[in-house]
């Protein structure tokens, strides 16, 4: 099947050429980087090494980045688009685990989980996944044990449902609407790396922000999803 790998990017001119350098050694995989209005020189850095890369004018967040990569996949002809951080956090010898699952029709969407066959640590961040996880198996009934796991899989049904719905995000409470529209979510252990250069967005009174925003939409906006596509 024809596979594109989506590269979100912001402020990762550092991470950005080790980020596609993994991908080509590890997968024959298409990719595009969707360069959100960066602050450094990522731009400059993927024009520099001839990267397919996708500049938006002005800083619009991840999700908008994400949803620009699904319509490229879309208007494309790709039949599976893979979610993969640009920061090197995620390591590219596993998407074709994710994308084996979807080519073998086991699920719509791979999830690459760092928790599948490992338990989950006990930290504060880790206490707001099983939250997460809680809200989604009370509105869902599946238990999803990675649920901010930003390595994901989408088949062709996944994508059109990402272009024809604005409000879809790279974020959990989208798996609940996935699972609402009846598509098949499975996980697949991965490993992740820690980053190695810049500094996550998510700074604590963000994150703050990012549970209680999950929680909103999980329990109170996801939840009612008509089953019907």
């Amino acid at each position: 099947m024809k596979t594109l790998v989506i590269i979100p990017a912001y402020n990762e001119a550092l991470n950005i050429e080790k980020t596609v350098k993994d991908l080509k050694n590890n997968t024959k995989y298409d990719y595009v980087i969707i360069n959100d209005c960066s602050k450094d020189n990522t731009k400059e850095v993927c024009e520099k090494n001839n990267f397919n890369v996708l500049s938006l004018p002005i800083n619009y967040g991840l999700t908008s980045g994400i949803q620009l990569g699904m319509k490229y996949a879309y208007q494309n002809g790709y039949d599976i688009a893979v979610q993969f951080d640009g920061d090197g956090q995620h390591q590219a010898k596993y998407i074709k685990d994710l994308v084996k699952e979807i080519e073998e029709e086991n699920c719509d969407i791979a999830i690459g989980s760092r928790f599948v066959s490992k338990k989950k640590p006990k930290s504060m961040r880790m206490l707001g996944s099983r939250l997460i996880a809680g809200a989604i198996r009370i509105t869902t009934g599946k238990k999803i044990k990675d649920p901010t796991s930003g390595m994901r899989a989408y088949n062709k049904k996944a994508i059109e449902l990402f272009v024809k719905n604005a409000s879809l995000t790279p974020e959990p409470d989208t798996l609940v609407y996935m699972i609402k529209k009846q598509l098949k979510i499975k996980e697949i252990q991965v490993e992740m790396s820690d980053r190695e250069f810049g500094e996550s967005y998510l700074k604590p009174i963000k994150s703050m922000e990012y549970m209680i925003n999950m929680f909103f939409s999980i329990l109170f906006i996801r939840a009612i999803t008509r089953k019907n596509i």
